[in-house]
C-alpha cells in the first residue's frame, strides 16, 4: 500500500506543473579564475545543480550588459556544452533580453522558444565561456522543471 501512495506522489510531481530554479551569475573574466575567464579554473561553472532526471527548460535574462570582445557563451551538460542554449557572443546578449539560441535578440519571447530537454544522471547545468574572456555583466538564469525519477529535483548550484 506504501508504495502506491509513493506513485501516486510521484506521479503528482512529474505531470502537476513545472517547478522553478533561478540564479543570478556574475561574469568577471578579468580576475583570475573567476566565472568569465574562460580559461582559469571557474569555467565551466555550475548553475543548477540536478539530482536523477528531469524534465527542464532554461531561460536566461541579461540584467547587465556583457562586455568582453570575442568572448562567446553557451550553457548545457557535461558533454553537451551547448545542449540548452547555443553558443552566442556575449556582447550581442544585450540588457534586457533573454537569451535562448544562438541570436539573442527581444525582451519578449513565446515560452515555446526554449527546447524542453531531458537531462539524465545528475548532470548539472552549466556555462562555458569560450573563446576569450567575458570582463564583466550579469544574467539571471530560470531552470523550469518537472521530475522524471522518484529523486528528481534541480537546485540552484
Amino acid at each position: 500500500m506504501t508504495d502506491n501512495l509513493n506513485d501516486l506522489k510521484h506521479s503528482d510531481l512529474q505531470f502537476n506543473g513545472w517547478r522553478q530554479a533561478e540564479k543570478t551569475i556574475t561574469f568577471a573574466g578579468a580576475t583570475p579564475n573567476a566565472i568569465g575567464d574562460h580559461d582559469g579554473t571557474g569555467d565551466p561553472f555550475d548553475i543548477f545543480t540536478v539530482t536523477g532526471t528531469v524534465r527542464v527548460k532554461v531561460y536566461a535574462i541579461c540584467t547587465t550588459l556583457l562586455a568582453g570582445a570575442a568572448g562567446t557563451l553557451e550553457i548545457g551538460v557535461a558533454g553537451a556544452t551547448a545542449s540548452l542554449i547555443a553558443m552566442s557572443t556575449g556582447t550581442d546578449i544585450d540588457a534586457s533580453e533573454i537569451w535562448h539560441d544562438a541570436t539573442p535578440d527581444s525582451g519578449v519571447e513565446a515560452d515555446t522558444v526554449a527546447p524542453e530537454m531531458i537531462v539524465a544522471n545528475s548532470l548539472n547545468i552549466r556555462g562555458e565561456v569560450k573563446t576569450a574572456n567575458l570582463d564583466s555583466g550579469v544574467i539571471k538564469f530560470y531552470c523550469l522543471w518537472k521530475p522524471i525519477s522518484r529523486d528528481g529535483n534541480v537546485v540552484p548550484a
